[in-house]
């Protein structure tokens, strides 16, 4: 039986709790997961009732107990449950708990630990880690981005006593958010994929989203490494903040660059992957990267640089690289036979900035329709929190759109519609009020060996287009191509 996450002792004194009163004597029990919501908690979980601004998890306790929860935190009495209930631990603040829980979590291992933030990348680049390092050793990492204020405790209360690799993602929404996070993570090596525009709104521009960027060395562990994108025109600023922060090791990646500690010295890049070689410290490393795409070859060269800071097998990141596939919304590709033909759904669905969507419109330019009819047809929904120039920033796009290809735009919001307008007369396309309207178009018009491009940001909800072309599938296939991306920023 594999090892408990936590014994009922341990979590009795990271938090400092009080039993149920039916509790009492109740002997040692161990718990196997760490769960807050009451529909994903599996059997011996640890149910943490934490309060929300749409619900309070304390009305989902009992949900949670028929799930198979075997314990659950709390601060006031749940409905339908009496307060001596003994699977009940009182605590005066739940949140708290959970930072109690993943702090403990993180004093407990001896694993080296990665943290990883970026305006994009962080999820595909913690994805490709956290394989490489399970084959060299007991690894952990969260199972989708959960890269904020709950996110991060939640992945560290998860965190395995046995771990020898922690690979964690920190994003950010808004000035602040970041330094806590790190300072609970404490990681070995912190990793700065790159620096671009996202949460626009929240931040007075790129400088002060790099400088928050930055605190995830607040953290860093004495000896650590920070590991930054030498191409990035942040770099510099980045560097000195580390600096400030005495970091002892400041690496840098670099597509360019011979100076840097890991850079490029061939690459091929193909519509579907990448073929390269690379100098990282006095090792030359050939790999493939089977995501294609120049922000996959930036995101490659930071994942080796990461690995020779962490003590990790460059061999064993290679093949991980190779193997490496894209997540549902996040480059995901989708074969889709119709009953017009087989057309092609590149799913970028889950997010979308202007740093992300350039990349995802650069590879697409790659790509070519599945039959000679077939069109390049891109479905984009805004950008959110680009702040007073949101506007202008998705006008700004105009020239990717044409670089790109694209045939025919579907569009959704009034950023989009706005670039939609630049680019007319030259370019077809639709502006639509909600995601009914794009699906109605699509079923009306979709031809042979179409090729789509499906990205904007989470709120626009894109993949419920995705999911109505899927539905009009008679055989289909998956594979991935990846513009890794996070909730936050």
């Amino acid at each position: 039986m594999t090892a408990p996450l936590w014994r009922y002792h341990e979590v009795l004194k990271a938090t400092g709790a009080k039993d149920a009163k039916g509790a009492k004597g109740a002997g040692e029990r161990s718990f196997y997961g760490v769960s807050i919501d009451s529909r994903e908690t599996a059997p011996g979980d640890i149910f943490v009732a934490l309060p929300g601004t749409e619900a309070d998890g304390h009305a989902f306790v009992d949900e949670a107990f028929k799930m198979g929860a075997a314990l659950a935190l709390v601060s006031k009495t749940p409905e339908g449950l009496a307060g001596d209930d003994p699977r009940l631990v009182w605590v005066k603040d739940t949140y708290q708990a959970l930072i109690d829980l993943a702090r403990a979590a993180r004093e407990r291992v001896s694993a080296t630990i990665i943290a990883v933030t970026g305006t994009a990348g962080k999820t595909g680049v913690k994805d490709v880690l956290f394989k490489a390092f399970s084959m060299q050793g007991p690894s952990h990492a969260a199972v989708r981005s959960f890269n904020n204020h709950v996110g991060v405790p939640l992945s560290l209360a998860r965190m395995p006593r046995d771990s020898a690799f922690g690979v964690f993602e920190v994003g950010t929404n808004a000035p602040g958010e970041i330094a806590p996070l790190s300072s609970l993570i404490r990681p070995h090596v912190a990793l700065i994929t790159t620096v671009g525009k996202g949460h626009l709104a929240a931040f007075k521009g790129e400088q002060e989203i790099a400088l928050e960027k930055a605190a995830i060395f607040t953290g860093l562990e004495a000896g650590g490494s920070a590991v930054l994108n030498m191409d990035n025109s942040h770099f510099a600023l980045l560097k000195k903040q580390a600096e400030k922060y005495r970091v002892k090791h400041i690496l840098g990646f670099s597509t360019v660059s011979s100076r840097a500690d890991a850079y490029l010295l061939k690459s091929a890049e193909h519509a579907d992957c990448s073929c390269l070689s690379a100098q990282v410290g006095n090792t030359t490393v050939t790999y493939k990267v089977a995501l294609p795409g120049r922000h996959w070859v930036e995101n490659s060269l930071a994942i080796l640089l990461v690995a020779k800071a962490a003590g990790g097998d460059l061999g064993l990141m290679g093949l991980a690289l190779a193997g490496a596939t894209a997540r549902a919304g996040r480059g995901r590709v989708y074969e889709i036979q119709t009953g017009r033909g087989p057309v092609k759904v590149i799913d970028e669905s889950y997010n979308a900035n202007p740093l992300s969507l350039k990349a995802a419109l650069n590879v697409f330019a790659k790509m070519k329709p599945m039959a000679a009819r077939g069109r390049k047809i891109a479905v984009l929904g805004d950008m959110e929190e680009l702040g007073d120039n949101a506007i202008a920033e998705h006008a700004n796009l105009a020239g990717d759109i044409r670089s790109a290809g694209v045939e025919v735009l579907y569009v959704k919001g009034s950023g989009m519609a706005a670039l939609l307008e630049k680019l007319k007369p030259g370019l077809s396309g639709f502006s639509f009020a909600d995601n009914a309207g794009i699906c109605r178009k699509l079923t009306q018009d979709i031809t042979k060996g179409d090729l789509f491009l499906v990205k904007g940001s989470r709120k626009a909800g894109l993949d419920q287009v995705v999911d109505h072309l899927r539905s009009m599938e008679v055989l289909e296939t998956s594979g991935g191509w990846g513009t890794p991306l996070a909730a936050a920023g």
